[in-house]
């Protein structure tokens, strides 16, 4: 909750405030039967072709806007696809929504592309861990598998939901409003430094290594160009089945250390540093052994980790240029690349002052973040 605005009218002050609330998706798998697989298939298969023949209606007439659409379209989708009345303003929201990027390109959909469902035709009853959902075939009342901490974000489930059938199964993403706390009011900074060969380091000195990750990713790679070379029909579905893996291993460990770094800042009241990354695989030169490391790597995953943790513990982050932190001696300032000779030490060559690089690129940021002017009001500092 947020203190927006103060106003006094006579003797009477009026306060208002701004509740803020974030954004997440629970996923749930959908444990069907062989009837309702079929309904649904059915169903995510009919409201697909019904987008088809929407944009082809809409390319032809020119005609992009939800609600011209849904004059020019909507009796003829019911009574051709049988959709229901609100599947079908879903499916014309859909085609709206895909020609917001922009017009010039006509849009077309996978036949079991992803389909968006409300609550007029989708409720979940959390104690049963069932949804009632509609489909082609009726209503029907599916459980569904979820953890401990899907369930408590179900709690505040609010909008829409996701039907997506990936790999032979059906999955709901839900979205959910959770409530921010107010951020604390620190007393110091925490800084972070994302690299490749340690995924992170604090300006503590403590070092989250990256080296069961790197070897993952090593191990995914051979892999990968053994099966290419191969080439058999078996090899390549081996190599479909395989897909995946290491981008769900790093997601996992980008959530370890996201939760780690999140907790050591609550814990001692700090906010925390991070440099902002974008367009750093343009900007970083590497050897060539190490190429695949940085564009395999998910800088950006790991960074939105720590910022959502840091958001619901009430925890301020603040992003600083990356200019020169890993070059800039934290004793004297003095700036050379020369002052890193190799990619895991640092040694100042005017004062001599001598540590891990990681280290050293953490306690700059540290720096840079506690002497730049920070409003405690401004949360666009955040983005």
């Amino acid at each position: 909750m947020r203190l927006t605005s103060f106003h006094r009218f006579g003797n009477i002050e009026l306060i208002c405030y701004n509740f803020l609330y974030m954004k997440l998706v629970a996923k749930v798998k959908l444990n069907t039967n062989q009837k309702s697989k079929n309904a649904l298939l059915d169903t995510i298969r009919t409201a697909n072709q019904a987008a088809n023949y929407i944009s082809d209606i809409a390319w032809s007439e020119q005609t992009f806007k939800k609600y011209d659409l849904h004059k020019l379209v909507y009796y003829d989708v019911r009574e051709q696809f049988g959709l229901s009345a609100q599947m079908t303003v879903r499916v014309i929201a859909k085609v709206a929504d895909a020609y917001k990027l922009d017009k010039e390109t006509k849009r077309t959909f996978r036949e079991y592309g992803a389909i968006a469902y409300d609550s007029r035709i989708l409720s979940w009853n959390l104690d049963n861990q069932t949804v009632s959902i509609w489909t082609t075939q009726g209503r029907m009342h599916i459980p569904f598998s979820a953890g401990k901490h899907q369930l408590e974000l179900l709690q505040s489930q609010q909008g829409e939901s996701d039907l997506v059938f990936f790999r032979d199964e059906f999955y709901l993403f839900a979205t959910c409003e959770i409530e921010e706390p107010d951020p604390a009011d620190f007393e110091d900074v925490l800084g972070i430094d994302l690299g490749i060969v340690n995924i992170a380091t604090n300006s503590d000195g403590n070092i989250y290594a990256g080296d069961a990750l790197n070897q993952k990713r090593a191990e995914r790679k051979a892999f990968r160009k053994h099966l290419q070379k191969v080439g058999t029909r078996q090899a390549k579905r081996l190599a479909k089945k395989q897909s995946g893996r290491e981008s769900r291993f790093s997601k996992h460990v980008n959530h370890e250390i996201s939760k780690q770094i999140v907790n050591l800042a609550q814990g001692t009241n700090r906010a925390i540093a991070l440099e902002k990354l974008s367009g750093i695989r343009g900007r970083v030169t590497v050897r060539r052994n190490q190429r695949y490391g940085l564009h395999s790597w998910t800088f950006y995953d790991l960074q939105q980790k720590i910022e959502y943790k840091a958001r619901l513990a009430g925890v301020r982050v603040i992003y600083i240029d990356p200019r020169n932190t890993s070059r800039t001696c934290p004793c004297c300032g003095h700036v050379s690349k020369s002052n890193r000779p190799n990619q895991s030490t640092f040694k100042c060559v005017r004062c001599g002052f001598a540590d891990h690089a990681d280290i050293v690129a953490a306690k700059n940021i540290r720096q840079v973040a506690v002497t730049q002017p920070y409003i405690p009001d401004m949360p666009d500092q955040m983005a």
